[in-house]
């Protein structure tokens, strides 16, 4: 299982909605986005593209990062928001690109901004039929791409397929593959289901053991079980200690740690691991401390057991439609 706090949750703002900006840049998302396509009516896209241009002046969490998604730039739409990013006082970090179809689609991007945005970075969400096909060359196409995003709802609906794990673990895998063969991340698509945290909690394990990096968020309140379901816990951490202490005590030959044969890529993985989640967990080397008495009037209720993904209600493409119903 790979690791990364660069995209395990992204949550998702409309430009118009000013007064949540700071709600979405204190969400402990990893990235925080400000959304100029389906959030945004047609009559109010020059307004939103105005507006985005506060969400990158506010202050953000710690380790957050802020990104804007622009219409898709086979339409006027995107092209216009292109050309309003350059002349942001703050340039955004990151710029989601929808409806990614071919390599040229993430190549226009990048020329259009040009050297006004030259540490802009990209994340392009396959969507479509055709987008899938081509998932390979638009997850080499460029040195700015940092990661794809799979868009669950068109794709469903593009191809007739129910909105259902099962439905689509082919279309996922395709994405993961590719992504990882081109070495950049890979976010699964939300959970439309708002209050279901069961549910929540089961798709994005099934989701991080496909290989996903990361789930998108429609509501603040699914941020942290997503950030924990992407997170090592303690034992994986402290296994992977074992193993980079293992690996520098033997010159990284291969050695057992726990019961298992470890070799060079265990050697990594792990070194990476602590390198990046490495102040969750706590040294080995240090006692663990000790355990409260229970007191008498305590009862520890039972966690609710998760189910497993069931059919989702058809819901509009737009992933922050949901969030203006619940906020």
């Amino acid at each position: 299982m790979k690791y990364s706090r660069f995209c395990r949750s992204l949550l998702s703002t409309p430009a118009t909605a000013v007064h949540r900006y700071a709600t979405g840049h204190r969400s402990g998302a990893d990235i925080s986005m400000v959304d100029l396509e389906d959030s945004v009516p047609p009559a109010r896209k020059e307004e939103a593209r105005r507006r985005a241009e506060g969400f990158f002046t506010l202050p953000s969490a710690a380790g957050t990062r802020c990104a804007v998604r622009i219409n898709t730039i086979s339409g006027p739409d995107g092209l216009r928001d292109l050309l309003a990013l350059r002349h942001y006082a703050v340039k955004p970090p990151l710029v989601l690109i929808p409806m990614v179809e071919s390599r040229r689609d993430v190549e226009i991007v990048e020329h259009v901004l040009g050297p006004e945005c030259p540490h802009t970075e990209f994340i392009a969400v396959v969507e479509t039929p055709r987008g899938l096909e081509r998932a390979a060359a638009i997850a080499a196409s460029s040195p700015r791409l940092r990661a794809l995003v799979f868009g669950s709802a068109d794709y469903a609906f593009a191809t007739g397929a129910r909105l259902t794990w099962d439905a689509l673990a082919h279309a996922r895998g395709v994405l993961v593959n590719s992504a990882r063969a081109a070495g950049i991340e890979v976010m699964d698509a939300p959970l439309f289901e708002v209050r279901d945290d069961g549910a929540l909690r089961c798709e994005a394990a099934l989701a991080k053991d496909m290989g996903f990096s990361g789930k998108i968020a429609v509501h603040p309140r699914q941020v942290p079980l997503i950030n924990e379901a992407f997170s090592p816990d303690a034992d994986t951490l402290g296994r992977a200690r074992r193993i980079v202490a293992a690996g520098r005590e033997n010159g990284r030959d291969i050695t057992v740690v726990d019961g298992m044969m470890i070799g060079i890529p265990f050697f990594e993985a792990s070194q990476r691991l602590v390198e990046e989640f490495g102040d969750q967990a706590p040294d080995p080397s240090e006692p663990p401390p000790r355990a409260a008495a229970p007191s008498p009037q305590a009862t520890a209720a039972p966690a609710p057991a998760a189910r497993a993904p069931h059919p989702y209600p058809d819901a509009p493409r737009s992933t922050t439609a949901t969030q203006e119903r619940e906020q």
